[in-house]
């Protein structure tokens, strides 16, 4: 049984893509057919961001700002779910091909002029500079050159994640596409000031390895997930390990955890272990993360799905059945239960003139 339902938007004037939604084995999933060609769609899934995800295809590759209003419209249209990037004093040429290449996951922009205040606001002193910004992490990095197709596509692929992100179900659908290995460090709890406090040094130490993925979860958002690499409200945190993103994560000998104080130093020797390889390899508790994550996205909405497919499946059948007009046998039917019939009045009249 499919579940399909499909919405049409109009791009600029004659093109057209559509949302194809379908519930296949319990699975329900989202695909893009643009100029006919289906894309797996992987973005939000909440009304709004969903609109806000779709205008983003029909919005130019690169988007060419004036004026420092139309800088902060752009921002504030482009949302907060993707990241921005914003070229000053730079040629649209130099990251068109690559806006086209990741126009899926990021917004593309350049600015032709702007004021010392934008230069201030963005963080960024000369020109030209490529500003990338994450809205939802209130992060932000800047790249002077050399602007090459391989130093900026570099930048730009290095920085669609933010520095330092937290781990939960969104978060992770925007790892499926990155190869890197991940540094997770596990806390008690995000919101502690000393959490706030080692996210910063790992944000200052994402920035100095981009070749990996810096990440952290704490317990008390999300135990299920830290337990599975064996952290709890017993465990001496906050810990770190290196993940591959699925089964295998490594553990570095002698770095096994944080402890108060000197927090940088015992980041960079962790770092330092890992690539000396001085690390034990381990399996995650329980099933794949990546099943676990593609079950945790069922859930209860999908299985709502399943059953009212079913009930409307089993009604359709009900109303058949009592739509269905009554049978007419055939000729050989009705000879036949006339001779059924003959033979039973016979031996009834048989069993009369015996008694009698």
């Amino acid at each position: 049984m499919v579940f399909l339902a499909c919405c049409y938007w109009r791009c600029q004037s004659t093109n057209w893509f559509a949302i194809h939604v379908s519930s296949n084995n319990g699975y329900p999933t989202l695909k893009l057919f643009m100029h006919g060609i289906p894309v797996d769609y992987h973005g939000p899934r909440k009304a709004d961001l969903l609109i806000r995800y779709l205008k983003k295809f029909v919005a130019p590759d690169v988007s060419i700002l004036s004026l420092d209003t139309s800088i902060s419209d752009f921002v504030r249209g482009a949302g907060t779910y993707f990241p921005i990037y914003i070229g000053f004093g730079l040629n649209e040429t130099v990251i068109s091909d690559l806006a086209i290449n990741y126009k899926k996951k990021a917004w593309f922009s350049v600015a032709k002029d702007f004021s010392e205040d934008a230069m201030i606001l963005y963080e960024f002193d000369k020109v030209p500079a490529l500003v990338v910004l994450h809205p939802s992490y209130n992060q932000q990095n800047v790249f002077y050159g050399p602007f090459e197709d391989e130093f900026v596509g570099n930048f730009i692929k290095q920085n669609l994640l933010p520095l330092a992100m937290p781990m939960n179900h969104e978060t992770l659908k925007l790892l499926n596409d990155d190869e890197r290995k991940i540094v997770l460090t596990i806390v008690q709890d995000e919101n502690e000031e000393k959490s706030q406090k080692l996210i910063k040094l790992l944000k200052a130490a994402a920035s100095a390895n981009h070749d990996l993925v810096f990440g952290y979860v704490g317990v008390k958002q999300w135990e299920e997930f830290a337990d599975i690499f064996g952290a709890n409200e017993k465990t001496n945190l906050p810990k770190m390990i290196i993940w591959n993103g699925d089964e295998e994560y490594f553990s570095v000998i002698g770095s096994e955890s944080l402890d108060d104080g000197h927090e940088w130093s015992q980041i960079s020797r962790f770092l330092e272990g890992y690539r000396e390889g001085s690390t034990e390899k381990k399996i995650v508790k329980g099933p794949s993360v990546i099943m676990d994550f593609i079950n945790s996205i069922i859930g209860i909405r999908a299985v709502y799905i399943i059953a009212f497919l079913v009930a409307i499946l089993m009604l359709i059948r009900k109303l058949s059945k009592d739509d269905e007009p009554h049978r007419i046998g055939t000729m050989e039917e009705v000879d036949h239960a006339e001779s059924s019939e003959a033979e039973t009045n016979s031996s009834e009249y048989g069993a009369r003139k015996k008694e009698d």
